[in-house]
């Protein structure tokens, strides 16, 4: 099958010189929880936000390689950018809900996509809040202040809020970082469901986490690729050194 992202000799520079990704090739499979891990620093989040091009707010930087969705490369100059984000959709490690209620929160987006129908914006929220496991926490208080929600509520509304426009794919960003250990297995349930319909590309919040919820994983080391495979043989017995040390501890 041909994967729903393919990666081939991607390096990234950004403005001051630094060079963050050097030459990956990477096929990341449809339907998939694809964990990208590694150490600070080692291009994590620059890999991510390259996926739906957020790195082109970083003016001055530079690319080189390919990165192919559903097989166009994503920096052809005909693709639109805007509708490439919607549906290579990102979700930030800190939940940063709109102004407005929850409702408001969640109609946004599509109404910005023109969508007025109210039968369409009343199915797409009760759809995507209980795609994300928090329709029952919310379905009687719709009209109330999204900033009342708590850490892990908000991180899923921000969640659901990616979900209401129908994305193919969702970049997470270490999302469970703030979170007590209660939210972090609520919203790590809510990715088995997800990927039936989904592909997930998500930077974990630990290797732990990365072992546990990972269908295959990639290390990133300074930059380079180090290691791909599927999981749990990859967690279990990995190939590279580098990557055995990093899981067990030894660095990083």
């Amino acid at each position: 099958m041909q994967p729903k992202i393919s990666i081939e000799n991607l390096s990234f520079t950004y403005p001051d010189g630094k060079t963050a990704l050097k030459n990956i090739t990477l096929d990341i499979p449809a339907n998939e929880i694809f964990m990208i891990f590694g150490p600070s620093r080692s291009g994590k989040s620059t890999l991510l936000r390259l996926l739906n091009r957020l790195s082109d707010l970083a003016e001055g930087s530079q690319h080189q390689g390919s990165v192919r969705f559903n097989g166009q490369n994503i920096f052809a100059p005909d693709v639109n950018v805007t509708d490439l984000r919607r549906r290579v959709s990102m979700v930030f490690a800190i939940p940063t809900p709109l102004p407005g209620s929850i409702r408001d929160n969640l109609t946004y987006g599509l109404r910005m996509a023109g969508i007025r129908d109210t039968h369409i914006l009343e199915e797409r929220i009760m759809r995507s809040l209980k795609q994300a496991a928090l329709w029952d926490e919310v379905k009687d208080r719709l009209e109330s202040s999204a900033f009342a929600l708590s850490g892990g509520q908000k991180q899923r509304l921000c969640l659901a809020r990616s979900l209401a426009l129908e994305p193919d794919v969702i970049l997470l960003d270490n999302p469970t970082s703030g979170l007590d250990p209660l939210s972090t297995a609520t919203v790590e349930d809510s990715l088995y469901e997800l990927k039936r319909r989904y592909t997930i590309i998500m930077v974990p919040h630990s290797t732990q986490q990365a072992a546990r919820v990972a269908n295959s994983a990639a290390f990133l080391l300074d930059g380079e690729l180090v290691e791909v495979g599927k999981a749990p043989q990859f967690f279990m017995r990995p190939k590279d050194q580098r990557t055995e040390d990093y899981l067990t501890g030894r660095f990083g």
